[in-house]
């Protein structure tokens, strides 16, 4: 079996001079540095007395990239199971879920162990936190020093695995309930399969979400498998991603629909230099189908398409041919082989092509499991096909189209209304730079159709203008009777719109207008 652990040692054999990682406005680091440290720190770790199979929280914070990569790939190693945790989580939160977990150990840095001391004593599972020292000046990713350094060698180190032993635990992010820890198998952690081969083209993939998330894991892996170097933006700013791109010429570039529309919207992007991108994948929330054409056309040679996965369904994934995401917004493209899709109403039953349903996905051999928690596995999993809660459709060629969550379907009297569909047309308008679309309670009606947007800063729009733009677009039921407006909208970490939070901030507060 081929660990993730095997890429890099084959890497950093053949590349170990070459750069494997750079952080924008911050270090870098070689393949043959990431193979060394990770070895000396996977020592550490077994020294500590952490075993096969017990779980290590990787907490540190966004400037700290490199040390988090190697601090992956250390856990793993040494046999571990990482625990990339969220640090934007409150203290009760962590606690919660690094208990479920019974993390050993807690990797972190200097700015988070406080907070790494307090769940120390918080939590009984908890035996050390380990405290990497100051970065300094020079970036250096290194987590021994002194004594340490000396005592744990850099040569090769790999606790035996097999295809069945835990990698990782992913906890999804929550915007509709409770979090839950994604149990990931060495058998299905690699988002792109096959034995090591090393090539390196010198060229780059550009990246700015969470490492802590499902698309920043896969980040850490995925470009030295594509035979290129890593760059992370630890935190998102559109003026200076466009300058990166201009100085590094990247490849490929991820974004979340909140990165892209800020781009669009900066005074930059019709000048920027974006000729080197061969694909912009743009993941983790639907994409407004008016940030996507301007994203197209500002790129035309690329491939640019609204990516569609989750945590759960692992390496499943589409692909958008170069040139069709103009003639098919709105899609993410073709289900790749061996990803099985069906489509299915509430009774389970499934439904016409082209007819929307909730998103079934098969993968076969590499299904998931939600870990210690066997209730919500068998709700999720079922006769195995994974039940995503998406509802989408085929078109006739075969593309996917993703309309919304189950929980995002609003009954207004009898009506089925989409907020994504709503969503689009808000997005349409020049003077709306954010939109987000609720069910609200009503007394007749059951429920109403409500509105929360960010404008354009300068705007002089009105809720009214806003309402009529929707009245010419939509069918008079879709129309929102509330709409709000907002400096931002509430996201999780990984950008996405938290609605739950929403709904709550909307029922609490008095009606700001409501027309008949």
């Amino acid at each position: 079996m081929t660990l993730l652990t095997d890429h890099l040692r084959a890497m950093a054999g053949t590349f170990a001079d070459e750069v494997a990682y750079r952080v924008v406005d911050g270090g870098q680091m070689t393949f043959g540095e990431w193979e060394a440290e990770s070895n000396r720190l996977a020592r550490a770790l077994t020294d500590l007395g952490v075993a096969k199979g017990e779980r290590v929280a990787l907490y540190l914070e966004a400037n700290e990239a490199l040390r988090f990569m190697i601090g992956y790939s250390a856990v793993h190693k040494a046999g571990a199971v990482a625990v990339p945790t969220n640090t934007r989580l409150s203290e009760a939160e962590l606690a919660r879920l690094l208990g479920h977990a019974e993390v050993s150990v807690i990797l972190t840095d200097q700015a988070r162990c406080p907070t790494a001391r307090q769940l120390e004593s918080a939590l009984a599972s908890v035996r050390r936190v380990v405290v990497a020292p100051e970065t300094g000046d020079t970036g250096d990713p290194a987590w021994s020093w002194g004594e340490t350094a000396v005592k744990h060698d850099d040569s090769t180190y790999q606790v035996p695995l097999d295809a069945e032993d835990l990698a990782d635990i992913l906890y999804t992010s929550g915007t509709t309930g409770t979090p839950k820890g994604v149990a990931i198998r060495h058998r299905n952690v690699a988002l792109i399969p096959g034995a090591p081969n090393p090539t390196f083209s010198g060229r780059c993939w550009l990246h700015s979400s969470p490492l802590f998330t499902f698309a920043g894991i896969g980040f850490i892996y995925n470009p030295m498998q594509l035979g290129l170097y890593g760059v992370y933006q630890p935190r998102f700013d559109a003026g200076r991603w466009l300058e990166v791109v201009g100085e590094l010429q990247p490849q490929f570039v991820f974004l979340v629909p909140s990165m892209a529309e800020l781009l669009v919207a900066h005074p930059r992007f019709a000048a920027a230099d974006l000729s080197s991108i061969e694909l912009c994948a743009i993941g983790s929330a639907p994409l407004a189908p008016a940030t996507l054409r301007a994203m197209q056309e500002r790129m035309p040679e690329a491939a640019v398409s609204n990516s569609y996965g989750m945590t759960e369904a692992g390496p499943a994934y589409c692909s958008m041919p170069k040139g069709e995401s103009l003639k098919r917004v709105g899609s993410v493209g073709q289900p790749m082989p061996p990803l099985e899709v069906r489509f299915v109403d509430d009774e389970g039953e499934d439904v016409e092509t082209g007819q929307v349903g909730e998103v079934l996905l098969k993968m076969r051999g590499r299904q998931r499991e939600y870990y210690r928690d066997p209730e919500a596995t068998s709700a999720t999993w079922r006769d195995g096909w994974l039940h995503t809660g998406d509802l989408g459709r085929l078109d006739e060629d075969g593309y996917l189209y993703i309309v919304g969550r189950k929980k995002d379907i609003i009954i207004r009297g009898g009506n089925n209304i989409h907020a994504t569909d709503v969503e689009a047309v808000l997005l349409d308008h020049p003077a709306v730079r954010e939109a987000a679309v609720v069910g609200v309670p009503h007394a007749v009606l059951g429920e109403d159709v409500a509105a929360v947007v960010v404008l354009v800063p300068g705007s002089d729009t009105t809720l009214d203008a806003l309402r009529e733009h929707c009245a010419e677009h939509l069918a008079d039921y879709k129309v929102p009777r509330r709409i709000e407006t907002a400096d931002e909208l509430p996201r999780n970490a990984t950008g996405k719109v938290l609605k739950v939070e929403l709904r709550q901030r909307l029922a609490d507060q008095p009606l700001t207008r409501s027309p008949s």
